[in-house]
């Protein structure tokens, strides 16, 4: 029952905290940022958010702008979600989109290699 509550407050945060994103912050440094993740400690204090940008060169100065605007972002969530106390926000980038296109880049090496390897040897 626990993790059903932590699972919709994760889902609720994720899609506020990216509404206010989209529409509230004015910081031309966290424009096309996307929301990918969170994940609540299980007493409701602390919560991760895992984010991606467009421009990978602007990783780093959107996560220091992220959380120069961490106050204001979790000030707006009270606002909108109802929870006793609001978590504490710290952003983290999403590590796992570039690990899955290094991962298909292997897979489609690997293929093209069999089909060399099938046409060598006919």
């Amino acid at each position: 029952m626990e993790n059903i509550k932590i699972e919709r407050y994760n889902d609720a945060i994720q899609e506020e905290l990216s509404k206010i994103l989209m529409t509230e912050v004015k910081d031309e440094d966290i424009h096309f940022v996307t929301i990918t993740g969170c994940d609540l400690s299980s007493d409701l204090s602390y919560c991760k958010v895992y984010v991606t940008v467009l421009d990978q060169s602007k990783k780093e100065s959107t996560l220091q702008a992220l959380n120069r605007a961490k106050g204001f972002l979790r000030s707006e969530l009270s606002k909108r979600i109802e929870i006793r106390h609001t978590p504490e926000l710290s952003f983290h980038y999403d590590e796992s989109i570039a690990y899955g296109e290094h991962i298909e880049k292997i897979l489609e090496q690997v293929k093209e290699e069999d089909h060399e390897r099938e046409d060598s040897s006919q």
